[in-house]
């Protein structure tokens, strides 16, 4: 019989046998001989049968014959060391009693030294059959080879996993660490060989076929550092998704995927408090406005595991609401009833008589137009949308009353440019006006381009690197904040729970990127070359952009919340125009007409800051004007913005 197929009923018998040993064994041991004296021999007997009763009794009672050795755990260990303290306790117990009533005659150390061999024989037993099948399973070592770069516990889990997994047909060789106080260690029997510097080298010496990067909270620069190394040495690489993607800290063979470009402007993650999210949203009926695009989708996910009592996806495309309520009721969450709802946020009176239906707790807001040149084409769809639908989406919070409304903005809105960026400040402006005047917790979340998103210049890229090229890029000196899908939506969560009435919070997006960059980074990554495999060629900066983005409106007096990457304009409601109301009848008539002309001085009169742009050819943003485009906020952190920090 294979030692991996011993069951619990041949652990009680191996159990019998053992426990009629181990006492005999423990005073051969205390008097150092080989046979038992003769005036121990009774008390040994005794000892040995009321142990053998009573440690059984508390096995079985504490479950030792209930468990699946083949994956003992340390915890299988402390209830091991548990159950045999115990019966100790309770043998020592009733010998104690038996020699108050007999003359039994043993040596009080033999308890001690019997307790420490039934632990060792007992422990050890159950270990052997784990021991047995790790190494039944272990890689033949005829796989691909595997170096993990990253030992810490990602790369531990993945190396733990292949290990366990031989039909995965990898076999891993070692990990990779620039803690040098890793190296020569060994973590699953796998030595710790070196550094980054130390690849070349190893990927030489010991044949790699594959390198895996298990780094999920490195920036952008490491795995970019790393990946083009990798791709030097003409070796597979594979990586973890970043910890904005790991939501749940699992972390699985089955997630690694080729290097992508959110990899590469990957920043460090905020440390969000997930526990206060989940306070907030446990047991609420929440309502998410677009939940069928790429934020929207993503909120539904992340609410999801939250453990709402009712999630309310509500959408105007009926085909991506099908999708991600197909997606979230099989992922079985008896818990939470889902709802979809097929709703245009332009119709008041639809909107007053669903939030009337479902009476939503939290809401959050992301349904808008967001293509800027297109907007600058169909401005009215701007301002019925992105504005008076904000309005209605509002009104119709703040009528049932609403504790916790969060409206998705972008880094367009600020100083904007164009016809979409000035349609979302003023959706921020209503947001700010119900904030004050209901006294509930409604703000907005302002962030830059989403990558991955729907119409994302990523996804645009990678269609021209696809079909051979060119690349065309607007203007080499044209640059962007960048964040990826769910480290935005994890922000909006978090502003829920932060959020009081009335702030904008943003996120320290680190530097901005060059578009260039970014689509050299593309290429690159498909495995082509610049210049030779894929042009990158400059078409113009388009109507109603700008080369730079920037994160607050002049006068906005930000600071930083307890969370290092989250800031908050604490004072963003005291712009909200006395007139609001007026202007905006005036632009709801104006869009009714399809009058750009009047938009465009209806948004002038609501956002001063507003300079709508013609047609122009690109022109390079002086580098004094670029210079004054950057403050210092306190600690000697660089924010794009316009103002000094208040």
């Amino acid at each position: 019989m294979y030692l991996t197929n011993l069951r619990n009923r041949h652990f009680f018998l191996l159990d019998g046998l053992t426990l009629c040993l181990t006492p005999t064994l423990a005073i051969l041991l205390r008097l150092d001989r080989l046979e038992v004296p003769l005036n121990f021999l009774h008390g040994l007997l005794i000892y040995t049968a009321v142990a053998l009763v009573v440690r059984l009794l508390t096995f079985y009672q504490l479950g030792l014959y209930r468990r699946f050795w083949r994956y003992a755990s340390i915890d299988e260990l402390s209830q091991i060391a548990v159950a045999v303290f115990i019966s100790s306790l309770f043998v020592w117990l009733v010998v104690t009693a038996v020699r108050a009533l007999l003359p039994v005659a043993l040596p009080r150390s033999v308890f001690v030294i019997d307790t420490l061999l039934v632990l060792l024989f007992v422990g050890g037993s159950r270990f052997s059959v784990r021991l047995g099948a790790q190494r039944r399973k272990r890689p033949n070592g005829h796989g691909r080879r595997i170096l993990v770069v990253g030992a810490g516990d990602a790369g531990s889990m993945i190396a733990r996993e292949i290990l366990h997994n031989p039909q995965l047909n990898l076999t891993p060789v070692g990990f990779v660490d620039d803690d040098v106080r890793k190296h020569h260690m060994q973590i699953y029997g796998l030595p710790v060989l070196g550094g980054q510097e130390d690849l070349p080298a190893l990927v030489d010496k010991y044949q790699i076929d594959r390198v895996i990067i298990a780094m999920p909270t490195a920036p952008g620069q490491v795995i970019r550092q790393v990946a083009t190394l990798c791709e030097k040495l003409e070796v597979e690489t594979k990586i973890l998704p970043g910890m904005y993607e790991l939501v749940d800290g699992t972390v699985t063979v089955k997630q690694l995927r080729d290097v992508a470009i959110e990899d590469l402007l990957r920043r460090n993650p905020i440390q969000t408090d997930t526990a206060a999210v989940r306070e907030l949203i446990a047991g609420r009926r929440v309502l998410i406005t677009g939940g069928g695009g790429s934020i929207g989708s993503e909120l539904c996910r992340q609410v999801l595991r939250c453990q709402p009592k009712e999630l309310v996806v509500l959408g105007h495309g009926e085909n991506s609401i099908f999708e991600i309520h197909n997606e979230l009721r099989r992922l079985d969450r008896p818990e939470t009833k889902i709802t979809a709802v097929i709703a245009d946020v332009r119709f008041a009176e639809q909107m007053e008589a669903i939030f009337e239906q479902y009476r939503p707790e939290i809401v959050f807001h992301t349904a808008a137009h967001k293509h800027v040149p297109l907007m600058e084409l169909n401005p009215a769809e701007a301002i019925t949308n992105n504005v008076l639908g904000t309005r209605n989406v509002v009104r119709a919070a703040t009528a049932v009353g609403v504790a916790h409304f969060v409206m998705i903005s972008t880094d367009k809105a600020v100083n904007p440019t164009s016809v979409m960026g000035a349609s979302k400040r003023t959706g921020e402006l209503l947001v700010h006006q119900a904030a004050r005047q209901s006294g509930q917790a409604f703000v907005a979340v302002r962030f830059g381009n989403v990558l991955g998103s729907r119409g994302s210049v990523v996804l645009t890229f990678q269609k021209q690197i696809a079909a051979g090229g060119p690349v065309t890029v607007t203007d080499p000196e044209m640059t962007r904040f960048f964040m990826t899908i769910p480290e935005a939506v994890q922000l909006v969560l978090q502003a829920a729970v932060l959020g009081k009435g009335g702030e904008v919070f943003v996120l320290d997006m680190g530097e901005p990127v060059k578009i260039v960059d970014l689509a050299r980074d593309l290429i690159e990554l498909s495995g082509l070359e610049v210049g030779r495999d894929v042009e990158i060629q400059f078409s113009g900066v388009r109507p109603g952009e700008k080369l730079y983005e920037e994160l607050f409106v002049p006068g906005e007096q930000y600071h930083r919340t307890h969370h290092e990457k989250i800031f908050i304009a604490g004072n963003a409601s005291s712009f909200v125009p006395a007139d609001l109301e007026e202007s905006l009848s005036g632009l709801a008539a104006s869009a009714a007409r399809h009058d750009t002309e009047a938009i465009i001085r209806g948004l002038q009169n609501l956002i001063p800051e507003y300079e709508p742009m013609r047609p122009v050819t690109a022109v390079k943003e002086p580098a004094a004007a670029k210079e004054e485009r950057v403050v210092r906020l306190p600690g000697e952190v660089k924010l794009p913005g316009s103002v000094q920090a208040g």
